[in-house]
């Protein structure tokens, strides 16, 4: 099966007063159409500059380079500005981390919805209500006439997430990159819009690459995983290999953060990752989580590490051999 998204050797380069801050450093994965990809780290590690980067929308000093970056049959890297419009909102769109910010607060709803209809489809204004009108239907929203003369400050936040997803949903986009998109929902809310997002992903057959820190989030929607750190991705693979054969110390480390129903004490102390994250400016000399790590060794000092490929999508960023790693998940930690 063709990929809907290629990306490799992504790269982003920002110039600061200090140096060049580099928060993005040789990302490489793909989204197949029917999948969703989830990219998970901790704040800070590059996840939502990573999306930005694929819609062109990183701040204008930014610099974004790549090996490979192509939507289906376009290469995002050629296109001028105006190009990318054209592809934005249509073919590809994007789902904000919050909605209150995203909206805008002097436009109504229906003015919000309709814009990218009207701009791709070269349809009427009645032809862009009625799609408007459809899709809040369709993510579950009732009187969805009557919504779209409303201000995005008349909704509630689960309200306004449904309609970013069906703004991003009026142009039928093969793509769909969702940039946190339960962050300060509670979590009743939370739990119907991740089904939502998968009952119209598999409606509508789209490719899905998802961007959270929530774990719990992962193991509920994900097909495949990429974990990152540091601006790197450190491990790859299907949510069931990451989960429960994790590799590469940061993702086991950030498993132990979670409690396990039925084997984690009442009480009992959850697991941490000490240390701070490196400074990413320049390219690594090193490994960047050897200094947080309890299974170092002096190699993980003596350059930058690769990410080692085991075949099917299956990689990690670590010089200890597999069933090293493996027995290290095994290991208890110290408290």
């Amino acid at each position: 099966m063709s990929a809907i998204l290629e990306v490799e050797n992504l790269r982003v380069e920002i110039p600061v007063a200090t140096g060049t801050l580099v928060p993005v450093r040789g990302i490489s994965f793909s989204v197949q159409r029917g999948e969703t990809l989830c990219i998970v780290g901790e704040s800070g590690c590059g996840k939502s500059l990573t999306s930005l980067s694929i819609m062109n929308l990183l701040p204008k000093r930014a610099k974004r380079t790549a090996d490979r970056l192509r939507l289906g049959g376009a290469d995002l890297q050629t296109m001028d500005e105006r190009t990318m419009s054209d592809i934005r909102g249509d073919r590809m769109a994007m789902i904000f981390q919050e909605p209150m910010t995203s909206l805008n607060p002097a436009y109504t709803v229906g003015n919000q919805l309709e814009e990218a209809f009207l701009r791709h489809r070269k349809a009427s204004r009645r032809e862009a209500r009625e799609r408007a009108v459809f899709l809040l239907e369709k993510v579950g929203i009732s009187a969805a006439a009557s919504r779209l003369g409303q201000y995005p400050h008349q909704l509630s936040g689960g309200l306004r997430q449904r309609v970013m997803i069906a703004m991003a949903l009026m142009c039928e986009p093969e793509l769909i990159i969702a940039d946190e998109p339960t962050t300060a929902l509670d979590v009743t809310i939370q739990a119907q819009i991740l089904h939502l997002l998968a009952s119209l992903q598999r409606e509508l057959q789209m490719g899905v690459m998802l961007i959270t820190h929530d774990l719990g989030i992962v193991a509920r929607v994900a097909d495949r995983v990429a974990v990152m750190y540091a601006g790197e991705i450190v491990e790859t693979g299907t949510v069931h290999e990451v989960f429960s054969r994790p590799l590469h110390p940061y993702t086991q480390g950030l498993l132990r953060c979670i409690p396990v129903p039925g084997k984690t004490r009442r009480g009992a102390h959850l697991g941490s990752i000490p240390g701070v994250v490196p400074a990413l400016f320049g390219d690594p000399t090193q490994c960047n989580f050897a200094n947080r790590c309890e299974h170092a060794v002096p190699a993980c000092t003596a350059g930058p590490v690769p990410l080692t490929g085991l075949g099917e999508g299956r990689g990690y960023r670590c010089v200890l051999p597999v069933e090293t790693c493996i027995a290290n998940q095994a290991r208890p930690v110290a408290a």
